[in-house]
């Protein structure tokens, strides 16, 4: 009987030792919450706390793409973890797959009897894989990804009483996903131009003036490309301002795709764009500015009945600190540079220094 009741008290013991610690760790996932937007910080403050309650042998944290749809690795803690990055699931695929589908908790002991399982994956990775903890992030009723812990083989199973933990701690990450994206979209309302996806003019200035200030520390330069539409007004007055807009949205998408991840490009006005381009002097400036005309030139812009017609711009560079002292002079000299490149008869490339050339012939 004495056993007995000293039994239950260690048990009784390991159980509140249990919940204070899981209490102690809700708490600092929501003293996180409240101190950072860092979405990836958030997160990884997040799983930090379910790796130290839970410890599971590897974890990750899957979100659905909200463009594709398909569920990708955005944080995976695994001796595979490179080989996860790569690998998407739809939607319904796998363990992961049919809780994000479901919006249902799964806590799976032995995944070798449960066909849901995604077999390719683990082959993919060559990953053992037993018992399988699988959460989804949930928030106003919409999935937004899925929290899995996974157990690989000789380790201990999950069992029900972790269910609850993991289920608290998803909403918390829930929340964080959509606090974060919340702020994301309401600063890129602040400073991108609603017709392109570009950056807006007043952001812009404020870019330039930076980049400016980073090539002056570096003893680096800094080239602007300015271009402009060439008869833009008779594609509106022929075919339609909305074929206009359609056509300025494409133009900026199509700038997007064809410049450098560190390239900034921002839509001035109306029909005008332009391009930050960091480290790059005078003959990158003139390569990208050409390669961006061709591209133009090529591209099969259509009205709404479908008739294809081409639009060529014309385009000025310049180079700091080669032709401009500070922010005011560089915008100026680009702007020369492209009524250079009208002057001479549009559809082409014109730099700054160009100017001097042409009044001294």
């Amino acid at each position: 009987m004495i056993l007995q009741q000293m039994s239950d008290t260690d048990r009784t013991v390991e159980l509140l030792a249990r919940r204070n610690a899981e209490l102690a760790s809700l708490l600092e996932i929501g003293k996180t919450l409240i101190s950072s937007l860092e979405l990836r910080e958030v997160l990884q403050s997040i799983m930090l706390q379910v790796e130290r309650l839970l410890q599971p042998k590897t974890w990750s944290l899957l979100l659905i793409e909200e463009d594709s749809g398909e569920l990708c690795f955005e944080i995976a803690v695994s001796p595979v973890a490179q080989e996860l990055k790569g690998i998407r699931l739809k939607v319904g695929e796998g363990i992961a797959g049919w809780v994000a589908q479901t919006g249902t908790s799964l806590l799976i002991p032995d995944v070798s009897q449960d066909p849901r399982f995604a077999r390719r994956v683990a082959d993919e990775v060559s990953y053992p894989v037993s018992s399988i903890l699988c959460v989804p992030l949930r928030i106003r009723n919409r999935v937004l990804g899925v929290i899995e812990l996974i157990n690989s083989s000789g380790e201990r199973t999950f069992n029900e009483d972790d269910l609850p933990l993991l289920e608290a701690v998803a909403d918390f990450a829930a929340i964080a996903i959509d606090n974060a994206r919340n702020y994301r979209r309401v600063s890129e309302l602040v400073v991108t131009d609603d017709l392109t996806g570009l950056y807006n003019a007043r952001h812009f200035h404020e870019l330039l003036e930076y980049e400016i200030d980073r090539s002056r520390r570096y003893r680096s330069q800094v080239s602007l490309l300015f271009f402009d539409l060439d008869h833009f007004k008779s594609v509106n007055d022929r075919h339609g301002h909305l074929v206009g807009s359609r056509m300025i949205s494409e133009v900026g998408r199509l700038v997007q795709r064809h410049i450098r991840s560190s390239d900034r490009a921002a839509r001035y006005g109306g029909d005008e764009y332009v391009i930050i381009l960091p480290n790059t002097g005078k003959e990158g400036a003139m390569a990208v500015a050409n390669n961006l005309l061709s591209r133009l030139r090529s591209y099969p812009f259509l009205t709404d009945s479908n008739e294809q017609f081409v639009i060529t711009a014309s385009f000025g560079a310049t180079t700091f600190p080669d032709d401009a002292l500070d922010r005011t002079e560089l915008i100026r000299a680009a702007d020369s540079a492209m009524y250079l490149a009208k002057e001479s008869g549009r559809n082409r490339v014109c730099h700054y220094s160009d100017q001097a050339t042409k009044r001294m012939a």
